[in-house]
């Protein structure tokens, strides 16, 4: 595997409107991971306050990786560059690239980059999975994306079992965005069987993209139907954890669960709305903004 080079650290306090970046640092970054490894092997989590975790990781920074996938052309690539308000995937130099051969390649692209604020640093590696779902028979191909997943699960515990160990390269999963198809209908039979794949090694994450091709009443139709398919087939999804002692802490997590599968718009076009600049699509009818909660889950 090539080595990778490392991009300038992005300040994320520099950013317009990145508390939602923070909010997912914060909720993600330190959530017991829900894996069947874990179950396997029994392990009994003892419950640490995020405060404390959040203490234990900032003076030495944290790495944070999270992967993509669903079909092309939904997005993932506007939403990445949306959510850290910069362009990753235009970073080249940045990518390694895994090829898995089944008929049209599923490909495995590693980008990395680092994020500070208030001197917290944060290795981000954002795993894209281009080429999946695009074949006529599909069956399968759900195949490099969970050898990854498990590769990597495989590869830092034979590091951490070495007598001398050097810089651990970890590339685990921690959470999964799993971007689907805005059609107002049901979820594919490949959303469904790839989910359920995910669900049982990462924190799976449904996002439903480009939310502004339905209508806020289809978009509720939609969101109801997806759950109720999760329920009846047993996908696991991330649940945020409930911080009995932190009122706030508990209600935001409440409505995140309701929340659920997200909604999301991805552009990277800045408009001027009575002196406010905000990023969204224009339309004829007026301009849908990326960060209104109107109009999207993206700042949840």
């Amino acid at each position: 595997m090539a080595d990778t080079a490392v991009m300038e650290p992005i300040g994320i306090a520099n950013l317009p409107n990145q508390k939602y970046v923070s909010d997912c640092f914060y909720y993600v970054l330190f959530v017991e991971r829900q894996t069947a490894l874990a179950e396997e092997d029994g392990a009994n989590t003892n419950v640490v306050s995020a405060e404390y975790r959040y203490k234990l990781v900032s003076s030495e920074g944290a790495t944070f990786t999270i992967m993509l996938a669903g079909e092309s052309g939904l997005g993932k690539t506007t939403f990445i560059n949306t959510l850290f308000q910069t362009s990753l995937k235009n970073h080249q130099e940045l990518r390694n690239r895994f090829n898995k051969p089944i008929k049209k390649t599923v490909e495995i692209d590693i980008i990395r980059a680092e994020l500070e604020e208030k001197n917290f640093k944060l290795n981000l590696n954002v795993i894209d999975t281009p080429g999946f779902g695009d074949n006529v028979d599909n069956k399968n191909s759900w195949n490099p994306i969970i050898e990854f997943i498990d590769d990597q699960h495989h590869s830092y515990m034979k590091q951490e079992s070495q007598p001398k160990r050097l810089k651990i390269n970890d590339l685990r999963v921690h959470a999964c965005l799993y971007f689907i198809r805005p059609t107002g209908h049901t979820l594919k039979p490949l959303d469904i069987e790839t989910m359920k794949k995910l669900g049982t090694r990462v924190n799976l994450i449904p996002i439903i993209s480009k939310a502004d091709t339905l209508t806020p009443n289809e978009m509720l139709e939609f969101k109801k139907r997806i759950r109720e398919i999760i329920e009846v087939q047993g996908i696991r999804i991330y649940s945020p954890p409930m911080e009995l002692d932190d009122q706030a802490a508990s209600e935001h997590a409440k409505q995140l669960i309701e929340s659920m599968p997200f909604s999301i718009i991805g552009s990277e076009e800045q408009f001027d709305i009575n002196g406010t600049t905000v990023i969204g699509r224009k339309y004829p009818w007026g301009v849908v903004e990326v960060e209104n909660d109107q109009h999207c889950d993206f700042r949840k």
